[in-house]
């Protein structure tokens, strides 16, 4: 299965805009293992998920084609 990543802020400093191949995963919770596995700058490090725009609050699944964004953390004014 293919999705699409977009990352924000500093995070956008490692992680490219792209889409990977996630054949094994199914949910948000896998797919946060997994990238802080490709991706070990992540480890350790505040960031929130966004499912097709929706900020994700629990774990959801991910389908073909979804947009995954990953963000660190911030504030409103």
């Amino acid at each position: 299965m293919e999705i699409q990543i977009i990352s924000f802020g500093k995070i956008s400093e490692f992680i490219n805009n792209q889409n990977i191949d996630i054949d094994s995963i199914n949910d948000t919770d896998g797919l946060k293992l997994y990238l802080e596995q490709l991706f070990p700058n992540l480890v350790g490090m505040k960031y929130k998920l966004a499912l097709n725009k929706n900020l994700v609050q629990h774990n959801s699944e991910i389908h073909e084609r979804d947009t995954i964004a990953i963000m660190p953390p911030f504030s409103g004014g």
